[in-house]
This record gives C-alpha cells, sequence and structure tokens, in this order.
C-alpha cells in the first residue's frame, strides 16, 4: 500500500526527539517538510530543509511557510505550543491540519478546537514511547479535534510505520497517561530513592540481583538519564497525576501495614486483589514478563562476557 501523502508540512520543534522522530518519517514518505526550530538540527540530521525561527513569534519567512503548509505539526513544549496556536490561527489555510504532540491534551486541545471552530482540521498527538526507540510496535494516542482527510493520512502514516494508533478523548488520555506514565515514573523514580537511601553497592545488586530487580534497575537507568524536562512535564502537567503518585504511596503505605501487622491472610489477600487488576490479561502479562527477563538476562550475560 502506498503512503498517503499530506503535502507541505511545518514541523515546528522539529530539531528535538519527538519532532525530530515525525519530520525525518514525513519527508521519507514523500512529503515536503520544512523544520522550524530555534536549535539547528544536530549532525546527521535527515531532513532537508531548515529555517531557524520561534513558532511563537512567527516573522515573516515562518508566517508564510505557515501560511503555504498543508500541515503544521508542533513538537514544542505546552506554553509554546498554546502561544503560536492562537498566534497562527490566522495565517493558517481554511483546509490545512494543525497537530502537535504534547504529552498532556486537555489543555491543548480546547485550544485546537478555537483555532479551527470554523474551517480547518485540528488532530492531537502522544507517541507514548521514547523517540529513540521509532515508531514500530508502539502505542500512538490520538485524540480527533476536527476530522479531515489529512488528519486521517498522518494518522494512516504512523499505522504504515509500524505504530498502533490509539483515539481516546482529551480527558481519556490524561487520566490513561496519569497510569500508564506518572504512576509508572514515580514508581520507578521511588525505587531509585529508596535505593539511595539503603546504600547497597550497586555491584553487588549487580552480581546478586533477581532478574525483577534487574529490570527496575534498567528502567532507573532510562529515566535518570533522561531529559529531566521531559519526566517533570509527565509529572507536574498531567492533572491527573498528583492522584497517582498519592495512590501510589497509599499503595506502598498499606503494604507495609501489612506485613508489618504480621498479617499473612490479609498479604495473601492483597496480591489476589493485583490478580483482579490484571483480569483476563493476567496471563498474557506473566509470559511477556518471562519472555522479557530471559532476553534481558542473556543480553546482559553476553555484555558481561564481551
Amino acid at each position: 500500500m502506498s503512503a498517503p501523502v499530506i503535502g507541505r508540512v511545518v514541523v515546528a520543534g522539529g530539531s528535538g526527539a519527538v519532532g525530530s522522530l515525525f519530520a525525518e518519517r514525513l519527508q521519507d514518505s514523500g512529503n515536503d517538510v520544512v523544520v522550524v526550530d530555534l536549535a539547528e538540527p544536530g549532525p546527521g540530521y535527515g531532513v532537508t530543509r531548515f529555517v531557524q525561527g520561534d513558532i511563537s513569534k512567527p516573522g515573516a519567512e515562518v508566517t508564510d511557510l505557515v501560511r503555504a503548509a498543508d500541515a503544521v505539526l508542533l513538537s514544542v513544549p505546552e506554553p509554546v505550543a498554546l502561544v503560536a496556536i492562537d498566534r497562527l490561527t490566522g495565517a493558517l489555510r481554511p483546509d490545512a491540519l494543525i497537530a502537535d504532540t504534547l504529552s498532556v491534551k486537555t489543555t491543548v486541545v480546547p485550544a485546537l478546537r478555537a483555532a479551527v471552530m470554523v474551517s480547518g482540521e485540528a488532530l492531537s498527538l502522544n507517541p507514548m514511547f521514547a523517540p529513540s526507540l521509532g515508531f514500530a510496535g508502539h502505542p500512538v494516542a490520538s485524540v480527533v479535534v476536527r476530522n479531515g482527510w489529512r488528519g486521517r493520512a498522518l494518522r494512516g502514516l504512523i499505522e504504515q510505520w509500524g505504530a498502533r494508533v490509539v483515539t481516546v478523548t482529551a480527558d481519556q488520555h490524561d487520566r490513561l497517561a496519569a497510569a500508564a506514565q506518572a504512576l509508572t515514573h514515580a514508581a520507578v523514580i521511588g525505587f531509585g530513592a529508596a535505593l539511595a537511601e539503603l546504600d547497597v553497592d550497586i555491584a553487588d545488586l549487580d552480581r546478586m540481583g533477581p532478574p525483577p530487580h534487574t529490570a527496575l534497575l534498567s528502567l532507573l537507568a532510562r529515566i535518570s538519564s533522561g531529559a529531566p524536562e521531559v519526566y517533570w512535564d509527565v509529572q507536574a502537567a498531567n492533572p491527573y497525576a498528583p492522584a497517582a503518585r498519592r495512590a501510589l504511596a497509599r499503595g506502598v503505605s498499606r503494604l507495609t501495614s501489612v506485613v508489618e501487622d504480621g498479617d499473612r491472610a490479609a498479604f495473601g489477600d492483597l496480591l489476589d486483589r493485583l490478580c483482579g487488576v490484571l483480569g483476563p490479561l493476567q496471563g498474557a502479562y506473566r509470559e511477556r514478563s518471562a519472555n522479557g527477563l530471559r532476553a534481558m538476562t542473556t543480553d546482559l550475560t553476553k555484555e558481561t562476557l564481551k
């Protein structure tokens, strides 16, 4: 199947990790891509055209690019995106698509809806994975603000790149992201903070730690070495993240109470309730865990033998 071509696409923030992921794939799929960013792309960048500029303070050159664009993709921080949406509304063609890749949707989606109230298309996307992993095999959340063929074409391209497009509302997105991202990151960061407090030698843990512990260490290494602003946005911007963190704290407190009270029966009941959380997917996740831990152990063994 041939890839749907959107046409002329301006990718604001295309020098960044998420923006460059989209910009390069869009160009590879036959679209005429222009990256607009304050920072110049790094070496080996795959997009041909670059214009240095601020999409939230568009000068004449950037404004002309927007006027001629079939689609504008905002891969910029939320404050920049919100200002840009307001300032670009008059410059967008009546049939153009405006889209974003922000990690929180309940703020940006109303702004997009207002921008295309009369005409045009709007789509709010969130790749639920680190850009370095690429699209293949990973989910991309999609909030359809105002439907049209260009938005459908972009979602079709994302699926052709191997991703799984999951359509949700803005509120659904933020509720699910609070559980899938904010809660997960908080658990790993909390694990790391507790590990630091225990003052255990990492070399000893590396030699003796069982596979689940090694998996958590791997996640800790990934998050702690990542861009702080990405993880900060997940925790600070999502309106449902505070509830997720409080639920995590209550879960640890509940476990502490059960164990320190010596209540074996309550401990068993707790694990039974957790089985219920996974429902019919429990077996599939258990098997996925076994396969992942085996693969990770094999990789670590190979690294040790090098």
